[in-house]
């Protein structure tokens, strides 16, 4: 039977509760930094040579929708009742809405530092080390809407924008397509600075700290983040009946995109597994 993810900000206590139970559970296990760093792995810039399938890349949106999974399993695996929630980002859109209660996420970091000190992640309490992709702090941080020089997360227009593209994504398949759903998400845009960010990448900015570059997995807004883009996906396929995962075929052999990136029924490393057969997920979960 398919289970629900919920929105962060209708939790109960008790769901909070449960939720952050399991994941400091895979803490100190040493699973969830196993999640950091297979994503710090498969963080590969479209500037670079070999295979891209976690970003700017057409399999952003399946690579993402099954690093969910796998992580909702092992949360699972402790505590059957868990799954993971989404910020809607469009609607709770302040430093003290969800999910930044102390007893979910915990809140901003301080100002000298970005050093997140309330709620369970916090470095004081000894549950949340960070040990992967850092430089010198070991402790999470956030700086959220970089007060210095402020910045406003996507808007319910913004999303509409990406959601109105009827296309899942087009050549040259990378972080300059100009059109289709899967970059107008993922949100590389034209030029440099803060006005390429967009949708997706704004809200890891807008969060900032931690969750800017590969290692953004160690703040574990991640995943309500992430859960979000995954129900976004299943609108886009709502909206648009019988649109698919592109490209269905492999970029030929004189394109500059062969052997570069995933096409609909490619195996999506590290998994075996294809984009193909993550298109329909109902059987597993909904979103309420």
């Amino acid at each position: 039977m398919a289970y629900t993810r919920k929105d962060a900000s209708t939790l109960t206590a008790g769901e909070k509760r449960r939720f952050v139970n399991a994941l400091l559970a895979l803490k100190r296990r040493g699973e969830y930094d196993e999640f950091v760093r297979t994503h710090i792995e498969y963080f590969v810039p479209d500037g670079e040579d070999g295979l891209r399938t976690a970003h700017m890349a057409p399999s952003f949106l399946p690579w993402h929708r099954r690093f969910l999974l796998d992580l909702e399993r092992a949360l699972r695996r402790v505590d059957s009742s868990v799954t993971v929630p989404y910020w809607d980002w469009t609607k709770d859109r302040t430093r003290t809405s969800a999910p930044w209660g102390r007893d979910l996420l915990g809140g901003d970091g301080r100002r000298s530092d970005h050093r997140v000190t309330t709620g369970p992640f916090a470095h004081a309490t000894g549950n949340w080390t960070l040990r992967e992709g850092i430089t010198d702090e070991e402790y999470l941080t956030r700086d959220l809407g970089h007060a210095a020089a402020p910045l406003t997360l996507p808007t319910r227009h913004d999303l509409d924008v990406a959601l109105r593209d009827p296309v899942y994504d087009t050549a040259p398949w990378d972080s300059t397509s100009r059109r289709g759903f899967r970059n107008r998400l993922e949100g590389w845009g034209a030029g440099s600075g803060r006005a390429s960010w967009r949708n997706h990448n704004r809200v890891h900015r807008w969060v900032g700290g931690s969750m800017v570059g590969g290692a953004s997995v160690n703040d574990p807004v991640f995943w309500l983040h992430h859960a979000f883009i995954d129900l976004l996906w299943t609108r886009w396929q709502d909206r648009h009946r019988g649109a698919r995962y592109l490209p269905a075929r492999p970029p030929g052999p004189a394109d500059e995109q062969r052997d570069r990136i995933v096409a609909r029924h490619e195996r999506l490393p590290p998994w075996d597994v294809t984009p193909d057969q993550l298109e329909d997920v109902r059987g597993i979960y909904r979103y309420a």
